[in-house]
């Protein structure tokens, strides 16, 4: 990236880069978090320190201006506010309709229009942008109800044929760490895969019945 900017740089030789208050809002929302010392390694088009005073000017303080403005919906609570910006980055999935819904249960009457200004003031994307930048902490966090793992190793067993090679392929649930063992077989294939995926997918008794994403583990 520091590497792309540079050729930018030199495409615009003297030339200077301006920035819309909603390019400022994203590239504040994106640097804060990463401190003056690491936004001095990446960033190459502003100094950190123009990085953070977006952030204290365009972000963290009130609008003065709001206090004037003519008679209009009222604004939303702050509580609210930050209510909008938490659901929005535990789920990166959820769109303004999502949200919306999601206030709505806990008793918040909030407009569609209402939220995407709230996230566009704080430099949050829409849920495309948003689910594609998704950290994977934040992921794991946002699923871990519906999320299983998986893993395929070996053993070696001695039976009467002498000492055998077994693949084991397992099954984690990670909100309660029940394991289960999927199948045991000494040459899987696809028929075998197959098998074992309609077992833990079962309508009644599958283990990953209620399951919506599996984590594949490194096999060993």
């Amino acid at each position: 990236m520091r590497e792309e900017n540079k050729v930018l740089r030199e495409q615009l030789k003297d030339k200077r880069i301006r920035f819309t208050d909603d390019q400022r809002r994203r590239l504040a929302a994106k640097g804060k978090p990463l401190g003056r010392k690491l936004l001095g390694e990446v960033c190459t088009l502003v100094t950190p320190e123009t990085v953070l005073g977006w952030f204290r000017t365009l972000i963290a303080r009130k609008y003065d201006g709001s206090a004037k403005r003519g008679p209009g919906r009222r604004r939303v609570e702050e509580s609210v506010e930050q209510l909008v910006v938490r659901m929005a980055r535990e789920n990166g999935s959820w769109g303004y309709g999502r949200i919306q819904g999601a206030l709505d249960n806990l008793g918040h009457s909030v407009s569609r229009s209402a939220i995407a200004r709230i996230l566009k003031e704080r430099g949050l994307e829409p849920e495309p942008q948003r689910r594609k930048g998704m950290f994977w902490k934040t992921f794991l966090k946002s699923h871990w109800d519906v999320l299983a793992a998986t893993n395929l190793f070996t053993i070696e067993m001695m039976t009467l044929r002498g000492l055998v090679r077994y693949h084991v392929l397992s099954v984690i649930e990670l909100s309660t760490r029940r394991v289960e063992v999927a199948g045991i077989v000494p040459e899987p294939d696809g028929g075998w895969m197959s098998q074992v995926a309609r077992n833990l997918t079962d309508t009644f008794d599958g283990f990953q019945r209620d399951k919506r994403y599996a984590r594949c583990l490194r096999a060993g």
